[in-house]
This record gives structure tokens, C-alpha cells and sequence, in this order.
């Protein structure tokens, strides 16, 4: 198959790029020239920008994609726009959208009071009726994640790719995607309280038993890459998720086991704990989520097993430490 990739240069985005590489098929990747992602040779690459997707549209006619996977749609208004340039040129779009779109993570976020959602989450449950994040938590956003616009939203997204009458589309619901290159350094608070030799880690007991569904970036770019080239996927939408998932005490005491880490968790009531470990949202409702279709359909598993992916991902993150280091407020937990 000839497939295009947009956005390709990013954390998850090289990944799927070269997986399908090493499937044999014919790879593109359309990207703004910012960044030189480390790809085969032989993948060709189309410089420009995904916002002015029509003026591209030669160029990406003149490669003939069988399929096109776009890893940084944002907005309704960008998927339209995407549908609408490639109708008569490709075949397929493929789309990661995000776990954020469930009315569950709504209630997380404290954006919707409730009731809380049956879980585990099915590409079935409930969407949220509210914006995602306020515009003060996307301005924060676009600081990791450029490609994110004011109007951000991938509840459109999906509508947009899904109900187009001529393109047919296939949408995945990505979880928290951890590993190497991970712009949002999510297992560095734990790896540097181990590597500083704290003798205990705090949670507050909501933060401690909520569950919610991860992904190592390598297995969730196998995903994206069976789904891509499967016909089978057309008009259909899949969660992509480790299974179990695991309460976040539980994912710690994994990432201690890799990190040889021989300290003690310490759960406490939410008003006792410091309070830059209170975190905001309920935890009440967690988000785990099924990904039983995706692994049915296609028989999926994840090829990189839970220990390796986190011991992989522990090695970057310690010689990798983020370029701002956030206060961990030891005293404080001390004290506590």
C-alpha cells in the first residue's frame, strides 16, 4: 500500500512511520520541516503546512496515497477541510482522536457533575456534551503539543472523518501514551523521587485508586498501523489501551519494580496529603477503558510487554530529565 503520514515527525507519529516501513509498504510523511524525524531513507517526505492543506493537495496527489493517517487534527473545522482535499485522491483517512472525547473524562476534568459512567469505557460509552479544557489549559498545551488550535476538540474530529460521503474513515481513541520521547515526561515524577533515594512516595487515597487507560507509544503505533492497512477498519472507531488497567498506586509499584526502587508508598486522606499532591478532578469516576474490539478485530496484542515498555521508558527519562525541572516539595512530604 502507498500511505501518507501527517504529521509524522512527533512523539507517536516516527513510530508508526517506520513500522509500516518495515511491513513493505510505500510511506510519505507531510511535515513543516521543523523537525528531521529519524525515518528510512527511502520515505519520501512533502514539506508543508497542514493548515493550508488544499495548497498541498498536487503534491499529495502526485504520491497517490492508498490511505492517509493525519496524527495532528485538532479541530472540526481541520478534519473538514482534510476530507474535503483528499476526496478523489485517497482511499482511507486514518485518525488517532484521544480517550479525552468520553463523558467520563468530562467528569475527571470537573467540567460535568455527573453521573458517573459504567466502566470499563467501550467505543459505545457516552461522549461529553463540553469543551475539553479551558482556554487557559490549551494555551498550556500548545506549549508541549504546537499543532493544538484554539478550537481544539476531536468529538468533531471524529464526526467530521466518520461521516464523510465519499472518504470513508477510521477513528482510534488513544490513552496515555508514555515511552521514549514522551513530551509530557509522565513517569519523571516517580523516576526522580526514586533516583533522589526518597524513602517514601505520597498519594492521596482518590489519586491512589483511580484507574485510567495507558499505552506504550510502540504498541499504540502497531495499532494505528494494523488499522491503517486493514480495509476491515473502514467506518469503524477502536479504543487502543493496555488491559488491565491499572490504578495509579498499582502503575507505580510497577515502575518501582523496573527502577529498583525499595521505598514505601504511603496513602493518605486527601486532606492530609501535601497539597501540591492534591490534584484536581474526581477520581471517583475512573476512565479505564476496553480496548476488547481492536484486539477481536485484528487480533492485536502488544508487542512490547509492560515490564520492557517501562523499563525502556525509565532509561529515557533519566537521560533525558525534562529542560524544566518542577519543585517536588520534599519537605512538605516529609512533613506530611
Amino acid at each position: 500500500m502507498r500511505i501518507l503520514v501527517i504529521g509524522g515527525t512527533g512523539f507517536i507519529g516516527p513510530h508508526v512511520t517506520r513500522q509500516l516501513h518495515a511491513q513493505g509498504h510505500t510511506v510519505a510523511v507531510l511535515h513543516r520541516g521543523n523537525a528531521t524525524p529519524v525515518l528510512p531513507g527511502d520515505v519520501e517526505q512533502i514539506l508543508g503546512d497542514r493548515n493550508r492543506l488544499p495548497e498541498l493537495r498536487d503534491a499529495i496527489a502526485r504520491f497517490g496515497p492508498d490511505v492517509v493517517i493525519d496524527m495532528v487534527l485538532s479541530s472540526g473545522r481541520q478534519a473538514q477541510q482534510m476530507m474535503d482535499t483528499l476526496r478523489g485522491i485517497a482511499g482511507r483517512v486514518v485518525v488517532p482522536s484521544s480517550i479525552d472525547v468520553y463523558r467520563a473524562f468530562a467528569i475527571v476534568h470537573g467540567n460535568d457533575t455527573g453521573p458517573l459512567q459504567p466502566i470499563p469505557l467501550t467505543e459505545d460509552s457516552e461522549r461529553r456534551t463540553v469543551a475539553p479544557y479551558s482556554p487557559e489549559q490549551l494555551q498550556m498545551a500548545k506549549t508541549v503539543f504546537p499543532w493544538i488550535t484554539e478550537d481544539y476538540d476531536k468529538i468533531p474530529v471524529e464526526d467530521a472523518v466518520l461521516s464523510h460521503p465519499e472518504l470513508p474513515g477510521t477513528v482510534l481513541r488513544l490513552p496515555m501514551v508514555y515511552g521514549p520521547g514522551d513530551p509530557l515526561h509522565r513517569l519523571f515524577p516517580y523516576i526522580r523521587r526514586m533516583d533522589d533515594g526518597r524513602p517514601r512516595i505520597l498519594f492521596t487515597d482518590d489519586y491512589a485508586a483511580w484507574r485510567t487507560p495507558r499505552g506504550y507509544v510502540k504498541n499504540v503505533a502497531v495499532a494505528i498501523a494494523l488499522a491503517a492497512t486493514s480495509e476491515r477498519a473502514a467506518g469503524r472507531t477502536y479504543i487502543v489501551a493496555e488491559q488491565p488497567a491499572y490504578s495509579e498506586l498499582e502503575w507505580a509499584k510497577r515502575i518501582a519494580e523496573q527502577a529498583g526502587w525499595q521505598g514505601e508508598f504511603v496513602v493518605l486522606p486527601r486532606n492530609r496529603a501535601p497539597q501540591h499532591l492534591q490534584f484536581p478532578g474526581n477520581f471517583a469516576q475512573h476512565g479505564d477503558a476496553s480496548s476488547a474490539r481492536i484486539r477481536k478485530d485484528f487480533g492485536f496484542e502488544d508487542p512490547v510487554p509492560l515490564e520492557e515498555a517501562i523499563r525502556l521508558t525509565i532509561a529515557w527519562e533519566r537521560a533525558n530529565p525534562p529542560a524544566q525541572i518542577p519543585e517536588l516539595h520534599y519537605d512538605a512530604e516529609d512533613a506530611a
